[in-house]
C-alpha cells in the first residue's frame, strides 16, 4: 500500500546533523545517489514505485528507447518481488533527509535542519514514521 500524507523522519541513529548529499562509491553512482538525484531534480514528481523504477533504469543503463519499447515488461520484471520504501533508504537512515509523500503519494526530500522538516513533524494531519535504524539496539 503506497504512502499518502506521510512523512518519513530521519532515523534516530543517523550519523549526520544536516541533510548531506550521498557520496559516490569508487567514483560510481550507487542506488542512493540515483534516488537523491531523481528526487532533487523533480520533487513530488514520482511515487515510491516510480522512483524504484527510475533508479533501476539508471543503474542498469537502460536507454529511453528501450524503455519506450519495453516499459510494461521491464516494470513487471522489476516488481515480481517487493522493494523497500524510503524508510529503509540511506537517505533517511544515514544522510539526514526526511521524505514527504503528498496526498497523491508523490515524494519530495527535506533536509533535517530545515523549517519545512520541522513543520512536517508537527503536522497533525500527516502520518509521521521513523526511518529504520542502521544498527540494532
Amino acid at each position: 500500500m503506497p504512502y499518502r500524507n506521510t512523512f518519513i523522519k530521519v532515523a534516530d541513529d543517523c550519523p549526520v546533523t544536516v541533510g548531506t548529499e550521498p557520496k559516490q562509491r569508487g567514483g560510481k553512482k550507487t542506488g542512493v545517489n540515483h534516488e537523491f538525484d531523481v528526487l532533487q531534480a523533480d520533487p513530488y514528481g514520482r511515487s515510491g514505485d516510480e522512483l524504484i523504477f527510475e533508479v533501476y533504469l539508471r543503474k542498469k543503463g537502460i536507454s529511453a528507447a528501450e524503455v519506450a519499447a519495453n516499459r510494461d515488461a521491464l516494470w513487471a520484471d522489476l516488481f515480481r518481488k517487493e522493494h523497500p520504501c524510503l524508510r529503509a533508504s540511506s537517505l533517511t537512515k544515514r544522510y539526514g533527509w526526511g521524505a514527504h509523500y503528498n496526498a497523491e503519494g508523490k515524494i519530495a526530500l527535506y533536509p533535517m535542519e530545515s523549517a519545512a522538516y520541522q513543520q512536517f513533524l508537527a503536522d497533525e494531519g500527516a502520518t509521521v514514521l521513523m526511518a529504520m535504524r542502521s544498527k540494532r539496539k
